[in-house]
């Protein structure tokens, strides 16, 4: 540790005084550097990251490919508005968005900064395609912390509390979850009760879910659900909405999870791991549907920010050349495995499942199956004691998900599911 730097007290005295309560933060050290998979604070203590910034980091930290590609942007220009100025990369970056994404018709694209800008942008499309104000979203769904964003997200606290009154024309139904007892029909169901209690279908826009809940708790929609939301989709002219955002880029064994089903989405939402670190994220789909808004309806001052460009290009060669969605669903179904082990021997996993690398394990009590949110707790801070940096999540916050790099180093994964192991039996 360098005797002029800070330590984590000093920090985190700064930022009590400077920095508002309602920016909730996990740790309660602070980063100094990081490598592919681990991380060190400031005090020189090494984090292997469980996390990977919720998601961004499938090709780890610092790739050096995209550091090389960052670098030769900034030689040439950091921004200049694409709206005012465009460049070549942008189009090279949608055309190849266009390509990889799920689905053989014309598609096109369009580039903003964050996953809750894209979910917007994609209710803007949905409804000046449609002509058409409702929506229809599913409990338990995380769709971004902009005012629409939290209107669509199936979760009230923290998200919501004391920020409404939100965008009207929303609706929510429950979400397929074969643990507690909801099933696809009883989803389905529900959202066809919507058309008769709540809204007209021939009123709705859009349907928008992720293949996977990520803040929700890493539950997979059930294909005959999503065969389900399709046919209502095509029967009534609404929009399925595949929020990516979590999923997309090789998290779930496929470069995209709408590639596990045999069904397409009218347009997708992708963020996060989409430039490895930098703020771009993007609305992709059917090329009728993406040209409804008119010239200067989308866009952003940021949007496809030439920096953040460059290094999406990047983690698209990384993820082809590096083969990281087949490593991705190695790694997965060897965490899968080692977890599914541990069941026999600790009564408190109810469940352990997942597609690829979105790995989660639920806790629950003994005998009744009710949530287990503090044995989640002690096994997050237990690990944490250790060196595994892992997140939570689900409506009752017994999950701990997964999200480690696709990049991470075996032996650091050897080093990772060690400690993992002993957290869950809290040894």
């Amino acid at each position: 540790m360098n005797s002029k730097a800070l330590s984590n007290e000093q920090l985190q005295q700064r930022k009590n005084a400077a920095t508002p309560r309602g920016v909730g933060v996990m740790c309660d050290f602070y980063a100094e550097r990081a490598s592919n998979s681990e991380l060190w604070d400031v005090e020189g203590r090494r984090f292997i990251d469980f996390a990977a910034g919720i998601a961004v980091l499938n090709t780890g930290h610092r790739h050096p490919k995209l550091l090389d590609a960052i670098r030769a942007q900034m030689e040439k220009f950091t921004h200049t508005a694409y709206q005012i100025v465009p460049y070549a990369s942008y189009v090279e970056l949608a055309e190849r968005i266009n390509a990889v994404t799920p689905g053989d018709y014309a598609k096109k694209t369009a580039f903003f900064s964050t996953g809750a800008e894209a979910v917007e942008n994609a209710v803007k499309i949905a409804r000046a395609h449609t002509g058409r104000p409702a929506i229809i979203a599913f409990s338990g769904g995380f769709h971004g912390r902009t005012m629409m964003g939290m209107a669509l997200t199936g979760k009230v606290a923290p998200y919501k509390l004391g920020f409404g009154p939100f965008p009207g024309e929303v609706f929510h139904a429950p979400y397929p979850n074969a643990l507690h007892g909801i099933s696809s029909d009883d989803a389905l169901d529900a959202v066809k009760g919507l058309f008769k209690s709540d809204v007209d279908p021939h009123r709705v826009a859009a349907i928008i879910l992720e293949p996977v809940q990520g803040e929700g708790g890493f539950y997979a929609a059930p294909a005959e659900f999503m065969r389900g939301l399709r046919a209502l989709c095509d029967e009534y002219g609404i929009l399925l909405v595949a929020d990516e955002v979590q999923t997309g880029f090789g998290r779930t064994g496929k470069l995209f999870a709408m590639e596990h089903y045999d069904v397409l989405p009218d347009l997708i939402t992708m963020a996060k791991s989409l430039a490895g670190g930098m703020p771009l994220s993007a609305v992709s789909g059917r090329a009728e549907v993406m040209d409804a808004p008119a010239p200067g309806g989308l866009g952003g001052t940021y949007a496809g920010n030439p920096l953040a460009v460059a290094s999406a290009l990047a983690v698209l060669e990384v993820m082809a050349e590096e083969n990281l969605v087949a490593r991705g669903a190695r790694l997965g179904d060897r965490l899968k495995a080692q977890l599914g082990e541990l069941k026999s021997s600790v009564p408190q996993i109810g469940e352990v499942r997942g597609l690829g690398a979105m790995v989660a394990v639920e806790f629950t009590q003994p005998g009744t199956g009710k949530p287990d949110a503090e044995y989640a707790r002690k096994v997050q801070q237990h690990a944490l004691k250790n060196g595994l940096l892992l997140l939570t999540c689900g409506s009752y916050g017994n999950v701990i998900r997964f999200l480690f790099p696709l990049t991470i180093p075996d032996t650091v994964m050897d080093e990772a599911l060690g400690i993992l192991s002993a957290a869950i039996r809290l040894a």
